[in-house]
């Protein structure tokens, strides 16, 4: 009899199956499933990839789904769950998207911006729009697939204010985008 793998305690890579998916679309995964596809990176537990499938099904059932499919493999287990462990920030790879975005600690406030309540839905949309273009624009598009997803699926002020950690983190680590960062800042600032 196999053994049972515990999916929230595994770590989990693409194989080649994988890799081939997220070019060819194969296999007709919805997109919830393709998003976690995209998630594995070979770093993080099945209950770390859940944080950014909050909400949007049973992660167990996903990677059931990928597992069988031949899209992941299992790479390692972890001793202790994320709830009691504190997941570190993958910093952005410099081509490509294979990393997740953290966006689970957010650190201090953010200086300079008044609080998340003053701001309108058409200000969130705003700098959703503004994130996005300029990651797109400066970055390259379809580069930071996951970044750009997160900025996308953002809930309201504070949710783009968490994103943003990540978002200034990508621009930062761009030739383009680090020269540009303090004008990108000022603009996003009027509407985050």
């Amino acid at each position: 009899m196999p053994e049972t793998i515990d999916l929230n305690a595994t770590v989990f890579a693409k194989t080649a199956v994988g890799q081939e998916e997220i070019q060819s679309r194969t296999l007709g995964l919805s997109l919830l499933v393709r998003r976690a596809l995209v998630l594995v990176d070979g770093k993080r537990s099945g209950a770390e990839l859940s944080v950014f499938l909050v909400g949007k099904g049973d992660v167990e059932s996903v990677l059931a789904e990928l597992l069988d499919k031949g899209c992941i493999e299992a790479v390692a287990r972890v001793g202790k769950t994320p709830s009691t462990a504190t997941p570190a920030a993958a910093p952005a790879p410099p081509n490509g998207d294979t990393a997740p975005v953290d966006i689970a600690d957010t650190g201090p406030e953010i200086d300079g911006l008044p609080p998340a309540a003053g701001r309108s839905a058409k200000d969130n949309e705003m700098a959703r729009h503004f994130m996005i273009n300029s990651v797109n624009a400066i970055i390259g598009q379809n580069t930071r697939v996951s970044l750009v997803t997160s900025i996308f699926e953002a809930q309201g002020t504070d949710g783009l204010r968490k994103v943003y950690r990540a978002w200034e983190a990508s621009m930062a680590g761009h030739g383009t985008g680090a020269r540009r960062l303090p004008e990108l800042r000022e603009k996003l600032f009027k509407v985050l």
